[in-house]
């Protein structure tokens, strides 16, 4: 049996504000967070990601417009584009941004699959992790990743858990992209799903709007 206490602090050491927000992409992605780009099909989901991961390989103003302050290397798996796709959009975006993708420290895995509910496939991600160190890693879709159902929050709550195991103990943002139902009335038409602060649930978010006319005029 274990003999270990809990950590306890006097109140009167208490911080009385809390701590200032931190932010992998400044006014749009909390640093190391969890969270979940999420849409409609064919709401440039996908193009929103890849810019993310342009603008923190880079240091470059995701979209044109939001600052990163600590930009990094990003480890990106496109799981429903070819990858000859993927490389033709970066190139477009890092035109775009002004940036050569050539000088960009953006790692792409390429394995066929990758299933976040298989042991195997999650030992494989986590030594991935830790021996790249990503600031970001990008998973795109979610849908992709597993076999599960995702109605059933007792099946997806062990895979965002695990995704903020790895967030932790290497310090590096997660995001997923998510396809969302057409009948998600909380979703309204031009917005985006983000990231929310650090010290929210796995996968928790919050509404970003405005970002496909971003994009459409990026």
């Amino acid at each position: 049996m274990s003999c270990a206490t809990l950590p306890v602090e006097p109140a009167w050491r208490l911080a009385q504000r809390p701590d200032a927000q931190r932010w992998l992409v400044t006014g749009l992605w909390a640093e190391q967070a969890v969270g979940i780009v999420g849409g409609e099909p064919k709401c440039c989901k996908s193009f929103l990601a890849l810019d993310l991961a342009v603008a923190v390989a880079s240091g470059r103003p995701c979209l044109r417009r939001f600052a990163v302050p600590n930009p990094g290397r990003v480890l990106l798996y496109a799981a429903e584009d070819a990858l000859h796709v993927v490389r033709h959009r970066l190139d477009g975006i890092c035109a775009a941004a002004g940036c050569r993708l050539a000088e960009l420290d953006l790692q792409v895995i390429t394995a066929p699959t990758l299933r976040l509910d298989l042991p195997a496939d999650r030992a494989a991600l986590e030594r991935t992790v830790a021996g790249l160190q990503p600031r970001l890693m990008i998973l795109d879709p979610f849908v992709r990743l597993h076999r599960i159902d995702e109605n059933a929050s007792g099946e997806v709550a062990p895979l965002l858990a695990y995704l903020r195991e790895l967030q932790r103990r290497y310090e590096a943002c997660v995001l997923l992209v998510h396809h969302a139902r057409k009948s998600a009335g909380a979703m309204r038409a031009g917005q985006r799903r983000c990231a929310a602060p650090p010290s929210s649930t796995p996968g928790a978010t919050r509404t970003c709007t405005c970002a496909a006319q971003m994009m459409r005029s990026a």
